[in-house]
């Protein structure tokens, strides 16, 4: 018997029901095939005929003689781990209202809420088991956003979480989003409030008429901040979800480990991590048309050189576009472009990196770095 390679491609990968039944009524077989967190008690039929061997099942309910049979002709069952707040296994990213389900109730009822407070008691704990399934959920939550973004121009827009709605820095950022969504990138941020949430509402406003975002900056301006309340924050954002609903995608890449910056309401789809590591270098890495940075504070400095770095090697091929937005801003309050450009000077990412002073300016100077 040949032995079972240990890797599978994305069209191999089975994330849902109607997935699964398609595979299964088209070709009979789960040869190779990996399911993923795919409620499979309803299908123990299916599985006591299909071939599985060389399948894996990750985090799939299924019936105890559908499991055996599984495994018994050669598949491997990672089973559902119970009591989590999170799936490790998910095949999808999160949705806004799957992270806030349950927001009626406070804040700290949600799934975002409840993750957080389990990533803090098992990281205090140092459990093991704890940390293997924030790797695995990590690693899904990866797998999932490389599916969504297959083909796209993805856009990169950094800045900090402090940005306060009702300001004009916020519009600024906002319009941002909205302009680079309209001229057909995929917005991309941190995922949390400020800049980040800024950028994202501009992305879902952008397929209304220019006066939807007028009006819903007025509106969220009534609770400016997710503190003191994350709650007030986040019903706003909602508010406007259902007043203007399906507006334009974004991607959001959040994090637990800072806990205390919930994820916005106006990306699309969230992809959020445990290991802050993981989450800044995909970000970066997966913003293939450039990366547009905001004012903002050490965080922000600190993405800078985390995408110089690999622009400066080209250890990821071709260096991408930098734009730095607000000229006093990083040039006296956070003196970074100057150490930018002596980084660049001579070497082939020196074209592709510019300051601006006015958001207006941001598309234009993507579109000349970029080529």
């Amino acid at each position: 018997m040949q032995p079972t390679p240990l890797h599978a491609s994305h069209d191999r990968e089975i994330e849902s029901l109607a997935e699964f039944d398609e595979v299964v009524s088209a070709g009979g077989s789960l040869v190779q095939f990996r399911v993923q967190a795919v409620d499979l008690t309803d299908r123990t039929t299916q599985l006591l005929s299909v071939d599985t061997a060389g399948a894996v099942f990750l985090g799939c309910l299924m019936e105890p003689e559908a499991a055996a049979k599984v495994r018994a002709a050669g598949a491997m069952v990672f089973p559902p781990v119970p009591g989590l707040p999170f799936d490790p296994y998910r095949g999808l990213l999160y949705s806004p209202d799957e992270l806030f389900d349950s927001l009626d109730a406070g804040y700290e009822a949600t799934p975002d809420a409840r993750a957080y407070a389990w990533f803090q008691q098992t990281k205090a704990d140092g459990d093991i088991f704890a940390s293997m399934l924030r790797s695995i959920h990590d690693d899904s939550v990866s797998d999932a956003l490389d599916e969504l973004l297959v083909g796209a121009r993805v856009v990169g827009v950094m800045g900090g979480h402090a940005m306060a709605r009702g300001t004009q820095a916020y519009e600024g950022a906002a319009r941002l989003g909205r302009e680079l969504a309209r001229a057909g990138f995929t917005v991309a941020t941190g995922g949390g409030p400020g800049a980040m949430e800024a950028a994202n509402l501009g992305a879902y406003a952008a397929p209304f008429e220019d006066g939807m975002l007028t009006e819903s900056l007025q509106l969220l301006a009534k609770a400016p901040s997710f503190t003191p309340s994350v709650t007030d924050w986040a019903r706003a954002a909602f508010g406007i979800r259902e007043r203007w609903p399906s507006g334009g995608p974004s991607v959001g890449i959040p994090t637990w480990f800072y806990g205390h910056e919930p994820p916005n309401a106006f990306a699309e789809h969230i992809a959020k991590y445990f290991a802050n590591a993981t989450r800044e270098d995909g970000l970066l890495a997966r913003s293939n048309a450039g990366v547009v940075f905001l004012p903002g504070a050490a965080g922000t400095v600190q993405e800078i050189f985390d995408n110089a770095t690999p622009n400066y090697y080209e250890s990821r091929g071709e260096p991408t576009p930098m734009v730095l937005v607000n000229r006093a801003h990083w040039t006296e309050k956070h003196p970074t472009w100057p150490l930018l450009q002596s980084l660049a000077r001579e070497r082939s990412m020196e074209s592709r990196i510019a300051l601006v002073d006015r958001i207006e300016d941001v598309p234009e100077a993507l579109k000349r770095l970029g080529g």
